[in-house]
């Protein structure tokens, strides 16, 4: 008979010199993520202390902390002697010699070249490893200072946009309600309520995003009002299907588009001119098109207008394809169709349902 197969002894409990294993490439990652996440306020903001705590259970070590130029402290784990801490940091900050015990060790951290604070690690961890974690500290400062950033300027963009109301439309829809007061007061009264409702949507406060409805809402009170200008210059077509009428998009992303077609596509021409609004479901998206049957332009132009180096009159459509990237990605910009005589169409294709994206 065979014998039995040989099998090594079960064991019971690791041998007190067995290694603790490092942490596998997938918990790596998902800390990196958290740790992003926990300083896009800061040093000093209220995740500094769970991107601390993620930091420690990383490195395996005593206790960690990360502290900023104001001296703002966020400890995980078992705090070394706070004075002696708070004295190491302080050295690190201003670039001296830092004389921490052995097992205390400190290391600056940077923010786009700047410095932001010190990484402070207490326990049988290598400066090697604690210069890597600082790294990866900084790292994230940088990427969550470029997320605020871009947030700021996509706020900067939509307070442009606010402030784009031409004058030149002021001024001519305040001329014609005004002549109308004596001859047809009725009609001056309703003017004058679309014009009170025109600018209050386009200079009131409101969120970063809002409904097809209410998009479509504003930009048939400025048809209106251009009607009221133009007279029988301008045509105007609009149709909605029900189906996207609740559908998040960002805020002023629309009217932009048809101040554009009203001015290059209608004023710019001799006689009428139509302009067509359209907004239907397509699978999972939205789109809307915007389009006039003006004198159209050479489509390397309408790609300079896209990418900013347009005409100043023409920086709306620039900002509003910006904003639309910045919320939905790459593919989600505006799409210009145009040839010299052939009119313009703008596509606006944007989700039906985004999540973050709710007015």
């Amino acid at each position: 008979m065979d014998p039995s197969p040989v099998r090594p002894p079960h064991r019971t409990a690791a041998r007190p010199w067995a290694v603790r294993p490092r942490p596998d490439a997938m918990a790596a990652l998902s800390a990196a993520r958290g740790v992003v996440g926990d300083l896009r306020d800061g040093l000093a903001g209220s995740g500094a202390r769970r991107a601390a705590r993620r930091m420690r259970r990383l490195l395996g070590a005593r206790g960690l902390a990360l502290a900023d130029l104001a001296g703002s402290l966020a400890w995980a784990g078992r705090p070394a002697g706070d004075t002696e801490v708070k004295a190491l940091i302080d050295a690190v900050l201003h670039a001296e010699a830092a004389s921490g015990r052995p097992p205390l060790v400190a290391e600056p951290l940077f923010a786009n070249g700047e410095l932001a604070g010190a990484l402070v690690v207490a326990g049988p961890v290598r400066p090697a490893s604690v210069r890597k974690a600082a790294a990866w500290v900084a790292d994230a400062l940088d990427r969550c200072r470029l997320e605020t950033s871009a947030e700021q300027a996509a706020q900067a963009e939509l307070r442009a946009l606010r402030a784009e109301i031409s004058p030149h439309f002021v001024y001519n829809a305040l001329t014609v309600i005004s002549s109308l007061v004596g001859s047809e007061p009725d009609r001056a009264r309703e003017l004058m309520t679309d014009f009170a409702d025109y600018t209050r949507y386009s200079l009131a406060r409101h969120g970063d995003y809002t409904t097809v409805s209410e998009e479509f809402h504003a930009i048939e009170t400025y048809l209106i009002l251009q009607r009221a200008v133009l007279g029988e210059r301008l045509r105007v077509q609009v149709r909605v299907a029900p189906e996207v009428l609740g559908v998040a998009v960002p805020y002023l992303v629309l009217q932009p588009l048809v101040e554009n077609a009203i001015r290059h596509g209608v004023e710019a021409r001799a006689g009428a001119g139509l302009v067509q609004v359209s907004g239907e479901a397509e699978g999972n998206d939205c789109v809307i098109c915007v389009e006039d049957d003006g004198a159209g332009m050479d489509p390397a132009r309408a790609k300079a207008i896209l990418a900013g180096r347009g005409s100043p009159d023409s920086v709306g459509l620039a900002n509003v394809d910006r904003r639309l990237r910045h919320v939905y990605g790459a593919w989600y910009g505006l799409v210009v169709e145009t040839a010299p005589g052939a009119g313009t169409r703008v596509v606006v294709r944007v989700p039906r349902f985004q999540p973050g994206v709710m007015p």
